[in-house]
């Protein structure tokens, strides 16, 4: 049964007005409770689960908003607890406190634990006696019934990856149905670690023989483990049983997703799986809601494109684009703007595809097929909803393009993605789905294209000269050979896994729409005037410009810098147009 969130001493009333406030008890029942309690002397919350007045888990759920607790569900696949906390508490203390720990954030020194009562003094002592001072305990609740059965779950089984493998290897293993099957445990170890790695796929890819495991981490995939290829199909059924795909249908492509608790804190798993020539291919994006929404002044602008964009955002109305290729951080980008934007005042709806973070007061739709919810469908959905703003995923086909201006054009300001290159190639796009030059002269706010790029690690890195080779690829050929020039490099410990970088860093182009310019694409004037006359009124730099900055500042490398953008041209400077100079 779960304890009471307070003892008798403590005020039961409180606990009994918050479960009357939230409407999970008239007045009549807790008037019995009370009676109850005045007779048996046990803790108000158990008498009113034994009672059958709530369950566990709505009395788990209301206290945690009284105590301002994280709320955890053990039951099935809800929570995936990290072997390394584990390791932190023995079974013994586990048991004697009905505590179980859940995730330890190495870095904050901080080891959160599920308990009935996150104000259970003596559990609480109890735990930071034996994992010392300097460990921060950080609470979170959970029902009683459930914390015992995930101690029996999760004590007395190896869920470390390699000691899984070993034990792969060196014993015989249970059946599918036990409780601690140790490829369910395996799988739950690699989401863990995909996780702690800051990992945004895993990818199990079947091979005639083998089984490979790829991470992709900072945009590049690393393969991590490589198994036989008999275990599969067992690990198979665990992922599409947590993503609510058919596990008999292996011959046809499924989409699923899935919020699990991962090391402490809510994941978000879109799960893909694919038949292919050896077996079902599996892959799952990680969708980590602490790394989603980013404030617009950390996302990574220098001060001048930083200004630009917020010209572009005081408009009333009117489109704002963000272009790049899948994976570049565009809805970072536009979250970033649209948190910049949400207040009380305001009606901010989105239409995605599909939906990847849930942000407060944003009402967001997803794209559905099965809906028949398409994205210019969509928009005229939208538009009788009285917004505000709106974001529109992404602008695939001329509908969608036409639909997204008429939005702008009544008055919205309307945030999409498009795929392009560049800023300025995004107005060619537009034109090419049949958008008219005068109309998308008069609509066009502004449009910001990006890349990622690694960032080095600065543990590691070393600085050298530059080469005339480096120098002719980053455009500095024509600047005395970059004599004197000194270049960071990429190195190798155990900070970045040997890999030489740690994170990624975004380069931008922002390219802000005024008279001069929406004249220009009024009249077809070809995309390099456009571009030499934003150089020359607004200091547009193109993506190759702040590249190069962050390659001579050191927070990336060249050779990193080569692989997004290519050689690059040489630095941009302002000239007069074609048409000022006739």
């Amino acid at each position: 049964m779960l304890t009471s969130f307070s003892t008798i001493n403590s005020s039961p009333p409180l606990i009994g007005q918050t479960l009357l406030a939230a409407g999970l008890i008239g007045d009549d029942q807790l008037r019995i409770v009370l009676h109850e309690q005045t007779r048996k002397l046990r803790p108000l919350g158990q008498l009113c689960v034994e009672l059958g007045f709530i369950t566990e888990t709505m009395l788990r759920d209301a206290l945690s908003k009284r105590f301002g607790r994280q709320a955890v569900e053990l039951a099935g696949a809800g929570t995936v607890v990290d072997p390394a906390a584990l390791v932190l508490v023995p079974e013994a203390l586990a048991r004697h406190h009905t505590v179980l720990p859940l995730s330890f954030d190495e870095p904050a020194a901080t080891l959160t634990v599920a308990m009935a009562n996150p104000q259970d003094l003596i559990a609480l002592d109890a735990l930071a006696a034996h994992c010392g001072t300097g460990l921060h305990l950080r609470p979170a609740l959970a029902a009683e019934s459930e914390i015992r059965e995930a101690i029996d779950r999760h004590y007395g089984y190896r869920l470390a990856i390699d000691d899984i493998l070993q034990e792969l290897e060196t014993s015989s293993v249970p059946a599918m149905n036990e409780t601690g099957h140790p490829l369910t445990r395996l799988v739950d170890a690699l989401l863990v670690d995909a996780v702690k790695t800051a990992a945004s796929d895993i990818h199990f890819e079947p091979e005639a023989g083998f089984l490979r495991i790829r991470y992709r981490v900072d945009g590049i995939l690393h393969q991590v483990r490589a198994l036989h290829l008999n275990h599969w199909p067992a690990m198979a059924v665990r992922l599409k049983v947590m993503a609510g795909l058919n596990i008999a249908e292996t011959r046809a492509p499924q989409d699923g997703r899935v919020t699990i608790t991962v090391a402490g804190r809510p994941v978000d798993f879109r799960v893909s799986s694919l038949p292919t020539l050896h077996g079902e291919n599996i892959v799952l994006r990680i969708l980590d809601y602490r790394r989603g929404i980013v404030p617009l002044d950390r996302i990574g602008f220098d001060v001048a494109r930083l200004a630009a964009i917020e010209r572009m955002l005081a408009y009333p109305e009117g489109l704002t684009l963000v272009t790049g290729p899948t994976g570049s951080g565009k809805t970072t980008t536009l979250y970033a703007m649209l948190d910049h934007l949400d207040d009380e005042t305001v009606n901010i709806m989105t239409l995605e595809d599909p939906v990847e973070y849930p942000m407060a007061r944003v009402r967001q739709t997803a794209v559905s097929e099965a809906a028949k919810i398409g994205f210019a469908t969509g928009i005229r959905a939208l538009l009788r909803q009285d917004p505000d703003i709106i974001l529109v995923g992404e602008i695939r086909d001329s509908e969608t393009a036409e639909m997204a201006i008429r939005a702008a054009m009544t008055g919205h300001r309307v945030f999409a993605t498009l795929h392009t290159n560049s800023a300025i190639g995004s107005i060619a796009r537009l034109l090419d789905l049949g958008i008219r030059p005068a109309l998308l002269a008069d609509n066009l706010r502004g449009v910001i294209a990006q890349r990622l790029v690694r960032r080095l690690c600065l543990d590691c890195r070393y600085l050298a000269p530059a080469t005339a080779g480096e120098c002719l690829r980053l455009g500095l050929h024509d600047e005395g050979g970059g004599n004197g020039l000194i270049l960071a490099h990429a190195g190798a410990c155990p900070n970045c896994a040997g890999r030489g970088y740690r994170g990624r860093l975004p380069i931008f182009e922002v390219l802000n729409m005024d008279e001069t310019l929406n004249e220009l694409v009024a009249t077809g004037a070809p995309p390099a005037e456009i571009a030499c006359v934003a150089r020359m009124r607004e200091g547009y730099l193109g993506l190759s410009d702040d590249g190069r900055q962050k390659a001579l500042e050191g927070s990336t490398s060249p050779e990193e810098l080569f692989r997004i953008l290519g050689p690059l041209p040489p630095p941009a400077k302002p000239t007069q147009s074609t048409r000022e100079t006739q």
